[in-house]
């Protein structure tokens, strides 16, 4: 990774943008900063506002769907209503199984209106781990989009919930509500038969209630869910739309990422909220599909993470590159590599680039739009030194935490304070691991992101790296401990562990799997395979094998996992054998001293 380097001089040169942006920069810091939880400003009062103030602009766009601030108020109104007569109210959770389209919003929307959270459920999951997720946040129902359907069909015994299924049709439901399948009830026909009065709710929700729940990958094996207050919408409205992209009713941003994940969600849509722009969606992201969106949407901004960044530079250049009115961006991930290079062939303008996790207490925002770094963050924070390969930071003799010096990488972690407090997981011992007790004096309490950064000029930041028992790959956190549990149930394993490796021209890190096969059968590479996609998401299934007969072991009987990350996919070891599942194909490749050289060379298009 390029080490950047930040001067005042650099500071300097931005501040003529920034006082332009000036009076949208002094507003976001004031909702950014807001300490009172018990301040009636939420989720539901922000849809309300543009209702008020911008009826007949767009607020979403999604195919031929165009639906105002005003409609989408009403709407959300309407599911409040019918929430209400199933009998939910605040504290209350739903979990919530739809792709990218018009009707999750609505959902959030409706519900935050009474209190009640929205769990987000991850649409690629299956089985074992959807079952966990959803019974994680113990909902009064699940609403499932007609896409959706066979997912929950296959686990809905497992499910006891106090209301039956509530099912949304595959289509526009404000003009068609379909047909729910048995056992389901068909919210759209129910929801229209209500009012779109706004709600009065007794005991109305608060900006420190619950308005989601975001999961997230753990070292527990299973996802993590991690309760988002309504003051982290307010926060990435005041912080991300207003101080870094200084949104207004004209902005229109293109979002093609998952709303189950935290950027689309919180950043993407807080961000739209700020403005009272338009949000515009698609299912799901499509490099070859990308401009032609973002011309019929007239899109000025658009979400991302680092690998779709990457895909779209990858794409053959073409003369239409720069016909779009996309002159911003915002999100995470995008590598110094490639900062330069997709800035100029796009004419992008300003690169909101952020730091921030579901779960977490700090953030950090890219308001001076200066290259290659996350920005800065008014939240306390420090860089310490850790044990490499681990989450785990370094004590000294004293049993305190120490600084790395500047420069230097060091773990993220951030102050948990009365203003800057940390929501956790809904798992109470989950809560307590991620945080460092003690660390600096006896008292304070931090949150330990697992993330690796590197301060370079200006109390900015740049990421270096996810530690710990998550890999991030296709832009979504894997954990090791659930590939490991996979693998371990395919019955040709003996002994496996599972760790993230770099290949040249990607963004993240590639699953890998270390591995023993069992004695008494030939390993096939193959079975394996098709075990593995049967139970995990596309993104979690390990691109490379390593077959050994020993995988070694420290003195206290921990696999040296470090090691394995260096050697990667490296063919240096002759009694391995080593596979790769090459992009487009169902089958696991032996690899080979040429193939090995494609794959560094960045031919194969991962």
């Amino acid at each position: 990774m390029s080490q950047a380097s930040i001067s005042a001089r650099d500071i300097v040169r931005q501040l003529p943008g920034v006082l332009r942006r000036f009076p949208a920069i002094a507003r976001g810091l004031y909702y950014y900063s807001l300490k009172d939880s018990g301040k009636d400003l939420t989720l539901g009062r922000l849809v309300e506002r543009n209702a008020d103030r911008y009826p007949n602009r767009p607020a979403i766009l999604a195919g031929d769907c165009r639906i105002t601030w005003r409609e989408f108020d009403d709407w959300s109104n309407r599911i409040a209503h019918y929430l209400a007569d199933l009998g939910l109210g605040k504290g209350d959770t739903v979990a919530v199984l739809l792709e990218n389209r018009p009707e999750l919003l609505a959902v959030v929307a409706g519900a935050a209106k009474l209190g009640v959270a929205c769990a987000m459920l991850n649409t690629a999951q299956t089985g074992r781990v959807l079952t966990h997720s959803i019974q994680l946040v113990e909902p009064r129902l699940v609403i499932v989009g007609e896409e959706r359907i066979d997912s929950i069909e296959n686990i809905r015994a497992r499910l006891s919930l106090p209301h039956p299924f509530q099912f949304l049709a595959d289509t526009n439901t404000l003009a068609s509500f379909g047909e729910a399948p048995a056992g389901y009830d068909n919210m759209a026909a129910q929801v229209a038969a209500r009012n779109s009065d706004r709600p009065r709710p007794a005991t109305p929700p608060t900006l420190g209630d619950t308005a989601i729940y975001l999961y997230t990958s753990g070292t527990t094996g299973l996802p993590k869910a991690a309760p988002g207050s309504h003051r982290k919408f307010v926060r990435a409205y005041g912080g991300f739309g207003l101080m870094s992209l200084a949104m207004t009713p004209d902005d229109v941003l293109y979002c093609p990422l998952p709303l189950y994940h935290g950027t689309a969600l919180l950043v993407c849509w807080g961000s739209v909220l700020a403005g009272g722009s338009a949000i515009a969606l698609r299912r799901r992201f499509s490099a070859r599909a990308f401009w032609d969106d973002v011309r019929r949407y007239r899109a000025t901004t658009f979400g991302y993470v680092g690998e779709l960044c990457r895909y779209l530079l990858n794409q053959p250049p073409s003369e239409r590159d720069r016909d779009h009115g996309l002159t911003k961006m915002i999100g995470n991930g995008l590598r110094p590599s490639i900062w330069q290079a997709f800035k100029a062939r796009f004419g992008i303008e300003v690169v909101a680039e952020l730091y921030a996790s579901s779960e977490g207490n700090i953030g950090f925002s890219n308001v001076f739009n200066l290259d290659n770094t996350v920005g800065f963050s008014t939240a306390p924070y420090k860089l310490v030194r850790f044990h490499e390969g681990t989450r785990d930071p370094i004590r000294n003799a004293r049993g305190r935490l120490e600084e790395v010096a500047k420069g230097e990488p060091g773990l993220l972690i951030g102050a948990i304070t009365r203003k800057w407090s940390f929501e956790g997981y809904t798992q109470k011992e989950a809560t307590e691991q991620s945080i460092l007790r003690d660390a600096f004096r006896k008292g304070d309490a931090w949150f330990n992101t697992g993330d690796v950064l590197r301060e370079i000029g200006c109390r900015h930041l740049q990421f270096v790296d996810r530690m710990g028992d998550t890999y991030r790959w296709k832009g979504e956190n894997v954990s090791t401990t659930e590939v490991e549990h996979i693998l371990d149930a395919s019955g040709q394993v003996r002994e496996a562990i599972v760790y993230g490796v770099e290949i040249p021209g990607t963004n993240g890190k590639a699953g890998m799997a270390t591995l023993v096969p069992r004695d008494d059968q030939a390993f096939q590479a193959n079975a394996l395979l098709t075990h593995l996609r049967r139970h995990l998401p596309g993104y979690a299934v390990p691109v490379f094998l390593r077959v050994t007969h020993d995988i070694e072991k420290t003195g206290t009987f921990k696999y040296r996992k470090v090691d394995l990350q260096k050697l990667g996919y490296a063919l240096e070891r002759p009694d391995d054998e080593v596979y790769v599942w090459l992009p487009g194909t169902h089958e696991y490749t032996r690899l080979t001293p040429a193939l090995v050289r494609r794959i560094d060379a960045g031919d194969l298009g991962f």
